[in-house]
């Protein structure tokens, strides 16, 4: 079981497959529930790919509201209900007094909790307001957060914890990239969205640096579709919004969505 379900994943994904099926076989063999902390979109891929596998195991995807990219998942045997379950979400409520606090970024307040020793995994989507943020954290280290987080790239900050009720969503903001490549291959695209020469954007591909909705991708000449997002360390992501025209000249128009 274990060689069949590794031929569906990248060699860097294993470890997460590994701990996946552990928690999918305790639930449906021992009886035994998991709440696991927030994963990203392609480990949610992989545990919903490894429990339909199980017929009696049961997940539950929750991250604060319907869009949610980063997500708690609940493993359990298929004979329970899960709806009314505590998914034990929070909202860190951030705010300042200070005027240059309008100005901070997602990176500003994911680098500041980060760097109070918390790890990626306890922290959800964070949703940056005209008038502060809001975070979804890990109930069990929001005592911990608001306590401790005061400050947010040098400027002094005000925290709150918060029912997920409560939680305030950001709109997503993408500004738009109309471009024409000779195909639909993904070090193309990206040397235009990027900026790069092809040369350039082969480096990050080739050294497991970009991912591909959330898959690593280390082949430069996989065709992108539309609904594909992109992402590449230290140069940001993007989104295929639309593929497929041809100018008369043989190229492909592409309209793209590049995260701000």
């Amino acid at each position: 079981m274990k060689l069949d379900i590794y031929e569906h994943f990248h060699p860097d994904e294993r470890e997460f497959v590994d701990k996946a099926w552990e928690w999918i076989v305790h639930a449906g063999q021992f009886h035994e529930s998991r709440l696991t902390d927030f994963l990203d979109p392609r480990q949610t891929v992989i545990l919903e790919s490894l429990a339909n596998r199980h017929p009696d195991v049961q997940v539950r995807f929750d991250g604060g509201h319907a869009e949610a990219e980063r997500c708690r998942a609940l493993i359990a045997p298929d004979y329970r209900d899960l709806s009314s379950e505590d998914m034990k979400l929070k909202v860190l409520r951030i705010d300042s007094t200070d005027q240059k606090f309008l100005a901070l970024e997602h990176g500003d307040y994911l680098g500041s909790i980060l760097g109070l020793g918390i790890k990626r995994s306890k922290i959800g989507d964070i949703h940056v307001l005209e008038d502060g943020c809001h975070a979804v954290v890990c109930e069990e280290i929001s005592a911990f957060l608001d306590m401790n987080l005061n400050q947010v790239h040098r400027i002094h900050v005000q925290s709150e914890i918060l029912p997920i009720e409560q939680l305030r969503i950001s709109k997503t903001s993408l500004e738009m990239l109309d471009i024409t490549v000779a195909s639909l291959r993904l070090d193309g695209i990206a040397s235009d969205v990027y900026r790069l020469s092809r040369s350039k954007v082969l480096v990050p591909i080739r050294a497991g640096r970009c991912r591909v909705n959330w898959k690593t991708e280390e082949d430069p000449s996989v065709q992108l579709r539309e609904g594909d997002v992109v992402s590449m360390q230290g140069f940001g992501r993007f989104k295929v919004l639309e593929a497929g025209d041809v100018t008369k000249k043989g190229r492909y128009r592409v309209r793209v969505g590049k995260f701000v």
